[in-house]
């Protein structure tokens, strides 16, 4: 099975037999993955219907459910990895999910698409519009983008809130990318995280 670049990343960095929360978890491809081939034991939330019920089709164990309101539901330190990627900008406060993720988590998987790489800014440069790229598909008025974060203004976020920065991938078209200006360069930033 192949992974999205990000979820890749994700599943080569989590321990072997670890418990797993997947939130924003999709069809289920990377909970999949990580029972298939790191032999955890992982759990999914996720919005979409449809996607919940591919999910649980191909037996995984996902609910429905909202990570800006059902996260408070479940205890501390419940899981040894709670996951979030490509959903940060989609949640009303992630400054509250986050802590939520760090909470029930003793480490945080967090990924994103860059609002700052430099074909967004030669977008709104140039073109004076709201871009449409690759990991940004959807016009601005049906996109379920509402927080532009940066790589940039992510670091300065876990920094000021005394959050740890185990790891750092970043991605270029799918492919690795130095972290030398990834700002700029990066299309799509993941962050392994812990208190």
């Amino acid at each position: 099975m192949s992974l999205r670049p990000d979820l890749a990343i994700i599943a080569a960095n989590v321990a072997p037999g670890s418990r797993v929360l997947d939130v924003g978890c999709g069809d289920g491809a990377l909970m999949a993955a990580l029972e298939e081939t790191r032999s955890c034991d992982a759990r999914g939330l996720e919005l979409d219907a449809g996607d919940v019920a591919t999910a649980v089709a191909r037996g995984l164990s996902v609910v429905q459910g909202n990570a800006d309101t059902d996260l408070a539901d479940y205890p501390d330190a419940a899981f040894d990895y709670a996951i979030l990627s490509q959903t940060l900008q989609t949640t009303m406060r992630p400054d509250v999910v986050l802590d939520e993720l760090l909470r029930i988590g003793a480490r945080a998987f967090v990924s994103f698409p860059n609002f700052a790489h430099w074909r967004v800014r030669a977008s709104l440069l140039w073109g004076g519009r709201m871009p449409v790229t690759t990991l940004l598909p959807l016009a601005w008025y049906e996109t379920p983008n509402i927080h532009h974060v940066t790589v940039d203004d992510f670091r300065a976020h876990v920094a000021a809130r005394g959050i740890i920065v185990e790891g750092a991938w970043f991605l270029n078209r799918g492919r690795p990318t130095s972290a030398a200006a990834a700002n700029f360069r990066a299309e799509h930033a993941v962050f392994l995280l812990r208190r």
